[in-house]
């Protein structure tokens, strides 16, 4: 498992997609999976960097953990924001046309479709939420 420690701002974005992709190198992932895996990352960075401790901002921790044959990534988002469960809110109704439906809550949605499991917790101050995608 790999650790990234890093202030949750915007600005940082591409060094937690780095960090991740660089993690993702040796398994021989697919560029479809890859790109699913970085989409979803990026939501949820960029959802903490705005959210989570606005109008401050405070420190984010990454945690990969590729499963030892390669088969799957864990991906886990700690921050110690607001407690917020972003799997409480309802689905967007996706038969709406965008301008029938309500603002927010279709990143997570598209995570949620793209990734094999997402799970939160809120444990002793802080938001975690894990992701887990197959990688073949």
């Amino acid at each position: 498992m790999k650790e990234l420690d890093i202030e949750a701002v915007v600005d940082n974005l591409s060094q937690v997609l780095e960090f991740v992709d660089e993690q993702l190198e040796s398994t021989g992932c697919s560029m479809k999976i890859l790109m699913q895996i970085d989409i979803a990352v990026e939501e949820i960075f960029v959802n903490i960097a705005r959210y989570a401790y606005d109008p401050a901002t405070g420190p984010a921790k990454l945690r990969v953990e590729v499963k030892p044959d390669g088969s799957a990534v864990t991906i886990t988002f700690i921050d110690h924001g607001v407690p917020y469960d972003p799997l409480a809110k309802a689905d967007p109704d996706t038969t709406l046309s965008a301008d029938e439906r309500q603002v927010g809550g279709l990143g997570i949605f598209l995570v949620k479709k793209s990734m094999d499991d997402i799970k939160y917790e809120y444990i002793d101050g802080s938001n975690i939420l894990t992701i887990i995608k197959g990688l073949s």
